[in-house]
């Protein structure tokens, strides 16, 4: 039950902790994975439509892409239900930019032998931030389902690369090391870096995150029994982050709940980290240690 709840978390709260997290600005000499503009104006103009999927259920062409949309950079799909009776639900299980964890939140039903034209947007934000410039390498993983039996096994699951600039142009991100890291946990297979603290982030008390999967399981990291100041305050933290992939993130503790224990300043964070095979229940943590942070 206990590697069930950070999974069910991580699913229900995804929005608020993907889309809409506050993260430390940064600078990109926090990690590099651009293109010099010579490179850029090089290789603009390489992408070309893609067949992501096309099987006897359904088909899903990436058709265009626009960088400068106002929700951030975008994928623009056609997606195609070729059954005649079953409403299918076209999803992203996982997406990556550049190798970092980058999830659209993007999910939309198709009618039985219907077609629909849909936009996939990365909300750039928090890539911009810690460095990630040109997305040269967009990873993503589609997921086709029957919306009216999720018991059942998917219609089409595919993992497909846009190179926006040419396969040869991809570049995978890596952040360099600041001074004012904290190094959690940092071993074969996974590596967990507190990158800084915002006592006036936008959902409260956050302390910013960064994840690196080494191994070749999708891995879920969740806190559990946390305290500030010696009161146990929960704040329901789960992150899953994909194979080989790394991941920001931030961990909050609202306005609310510091000042039901009269907290008016974290002196210290205390909580038991758990990194754990998302896929396999039964299997040993990979981490289960206790962290003391003093801001």
């Amino acid at each position: 039950m206990k590697k069930l709840t950070p999974l069910l978390f991580a699913l229900g709260m995804s929005a608020s902790l993907i889309a809409c997290s506050n993260h430390e600005p940064s600078t990109p000499s926090k990690g590099s994975s651009s293109l010099s503009q010579k490179e850029l104006s090089e290789a603009k103009s390489t992408f070309s439509e893609i067949v992501a999927i096309d099987n006897e259920y359904c088909s899903i062409k990436l058709i265009e892409l626009d960088p400068d949309n106002i929700w951030g950079y975008t994928v623009k799909a056609e997606l195609e239900n070729k059954s005649a009776d079953k409403n299918y639900m076209f999803s992203i299980e996982n997406a990556a930019i550049n190798g970092v964890s980058a999830n659209p939140l993007f999910a939309t039903e198709v009618a039985p032998s219907k077609k629909a034209l849909k936009e996939i947007n990365f909300a750039d934000h928090t890539l911009k931030e810690n460095g990630i410039g040109d997305c040269t390498d967009i990873e993503i993983t589609f997921r086709v389902y029957d919306n009216d039996d999720w018991a059942a096994d998917p219609v089409a699951k595919e993992t497909v690369h846009i190179y926006p600039y040419g396969e040869e142009q991809a570049t995978h991100f890596v952040r360099n090391s600041q001074p004012s890291d904290t190094v959690l946990v940092d071993n074969d297979q996974v590596s967990v870096i507190v990158t800084g603290y915002d006592p006036e982030g936008t959902f409260g008390y956050t302390v910013n995150l960064y994840f690196v999967n080494k191994t070749d399981k999708n891995i879920m990291f969740s806190v559990d029994d946390a305290a500030i100041n010696g009161f146990m305050i929960d704040p329901f933290y789960a992150n899953s982050v994909p194979a080989g992939k790394s991941a920001f993130s931030s961990m909050h503790w609202s306005d609310r709940s510091l000042e039901e224990s009269k907290i008016s300043d974290v002196e210290q964070i205390e909580f038991t980290l758990t990194a754990s095979d998302e896929d396999d229940w039964l299997a040993e943590d990979l981490v289960n240690q206790a962290i003391t942070l003093k801001p």
